[in-house]
């Protein structure tokens, strides 16, 4: 059945050991946490808290777009997906915002993964035909502004996943997986900057709880939890003069579902050995709610407060700026390695033309040889508009 990993490890009954993958907690549906843009992933993955804004904040905190310096606009990434394993896996990102007056902010998007085509053989290991499997999420999104330096925003989705067709394996048919959920996020930005020098710092923080929804079925009995994720950041800018900027980013990182228990196989009896059982109100793993699942992630690890440290991930970057023309970035994304150990360094680049037009690419390092995140490179195209001042086209009527 799917099920999948947080990081490279997966989970499951274990047969006579204590193995390190079954520390990881899983959920169906990744590809909605993957980072869709480039210039995030240029800075180590992080964006909840980082300015200035543009159409990809809806992945990321769409509250921030209330802050956006243009009116509306439109952007697209494309990242093909597992290179070092595969050619034919990618998923791509269209978003895009307009504003409503000073406050508010409609939002939407389209995140599309493609999984390639899979071969299906029998147990003679004979042709049973190929399936191209596809997964998608669409995004409508709404921000207000509550204060003059703090906004919220929330976001409905609708996702579904299509691993296998409607194939049949053993009586069992694998079917789509469909659902909606919901994200909630808020942000807070305040400047301090002289007018004349352009010298002055700005910080903002910002927080995303995304992907609270129930769990899905593949067509079984089975069902699965969502990648419910609690977000949090901060950013810092520094302005040296009017053209040249710092910004220094952190998010921290949870994945809200449970660690499985950890068993080991006795007499044919699978047996907990190590930790406490994942028990919430008298419902064990597989048959914890959603609710109960995301927020008994908090307090569920097997040893305990330290490994409940180790599920959180360390997302931080920076990004230098020339005349809000020219980016370059550098980042780095840990994970603990009883978690999926995914650790490696991003870079990137950005180009911005006429302050409308721009275009971002950001390319991965591992730090683990044999790494299937190795070559991943992610390219972006920004459109962003702003409406003309009526003052400058009452001007422009009269020189003509």
């Amino acid at each position: 059945m799917p099920f999948f990993s947080k990081g490279q490890g997966s989970s499951g009954l274990l047969s006579g050991q204590d193995t390190t993958a079954a520390r990881i907690p899983t959920s169906a549906m990744p590809f909605l946490g993957f980072t869709p843009d480039a210039r995030s992933a240029g800075m180590g993955d992080v964006g909840v808290a980082l300015s200035p804004m543009d159409a990809n904040a809806i992945f990321w905190n769409p509250s921030k777009l209330v802050f956006a310096e243009k009116e509306r606009g439109v952007a697209l990434s494309y990242t093909p997906w597992l290179r070092n394993l595969t050619d034919d896996m990618y998923f791509t990102y269209l978003s895009g915002f307009r504003k409503l007056g000073k406050n508010q902010v409609l939002g939407f998007s389209l995140l599309y993964f493609d999984l390639g085509t899979i071969e299906f053989t029998n147990s003679s290991g004979q042709s049973e035909g190929s399936f191209g499997s596809r997964e998608y999420a669409f995004t409508l999104s709404y921000s207000r502004r509550l204060f003059r330096n703090f906004s919220m925003g929330v976001n409905a989705k609708y996702a579904n996943s299509n691993l296998a067709g409607n194939y049949s394996l053993n009586g069992m048919t694998i079917k789509p997986a469909s659902t909606v959920m919901a994200d909630i996020s808020g942000y807070y930005e305040n400047e301090i900057r002289d007018e004349v020098s352009g010298k002055g710092i700005k910080w903002a923080f910002g927080g995303m709880l995304s992907n609270v929804g129930g769990k899905v079925s593949y067509g079984t009995t089975q069902r699965y939890f969502l990648p419910t994720n609690l977000r949090l950041g901060t950013t810092f800018t520094y302005y040296t003069d009017r053209f040249n900027k710092f910004n220094f980013a952190v998010d921290l990182n949870k994945l809200m579902t449970p660690t499985p228990p950890l068993y080991q196989t006795v007499n044919g009896q699978p047996v907990l050995v190590n930790g406490q059982k994942v028990v919430l109100k008298g419902r064990e793993y597989d048959n914890l709610t959603s609710l109960s699942g995301a927020f008994g992630s908090f307090a569920d690890a097997p040893d305990g407060f330290a490994e409940e440290l180790k599920e959180v991930n360390i997302n931080t970057g920076v990004e230098y700026w020339y005349n809000d023309a020219f980016a370059a970035r550098l980042g780095y994304a840990h994970e603990a390695r009883i978690k999926g150990d995914r650790k490696y360094f991003t870079t990137g680049i950005g180009l911005r033309v006429q302050n409308k037009y721009g275009v971002d690419f950001a390319y991965l390092i591992p730090m683990r040889q044999g790494s299937p995140l190795a070559q991943t490179f992610r390219l972006s195209l920004i459109l962003d508009l702003k409406k003309k001042d009526r003052s400058a086209e009452l001007d422009e009527e009269i020189e003509e």
